[in-house]
């Protein structure tokens, strides 16, 4: 689900777009196969999705939008993300909170 890298961290999210608020809502799988569960309120066209979770994980972690990058799953569900200047404890505790409401 996080994987520390020498830029940042990378982030397994299973994306559910159509959603009536963008959100985290849990964890999907486990172990190394474990993905981030994030509703999404932009529809699934035209790249809107994936957009809309830039823009969401830049606020979440407070780091400047540039600096979220979607390495794969352009158009899938399951995608990963580079989080740069993120480490993983940071992610660890902010998902921590974040999936605990």
């Amino acid at each position: 689900m996080i994987r520390q890298t020498k830029d940042g961290v990378t982030l397994a999210v299973r994306a559910q777009p159509g959603a009536k608020k963008t959100a985290v809502v849990g964890v999907c799988g486990e172990g190394a196969a474990a993905q981030v569960k994030i509703a999404v309120q932009a529809p699934p066209i035209e790249g809107r999705a994936n957009e809309a979770l830039v823009n969401f994980l830049a606020a979440t972690f407070g780091i400047p939008r540039a600096t979220v990058e979607l390495l794969s799953g352009q158009l899938s569900r399951s995608k990963v993300f580079l989080l740069r200047s993120v480490t993983e404890e940071q992610a660890k505790a902010l998902l921590d909170i974040r999936t605990k409401k």
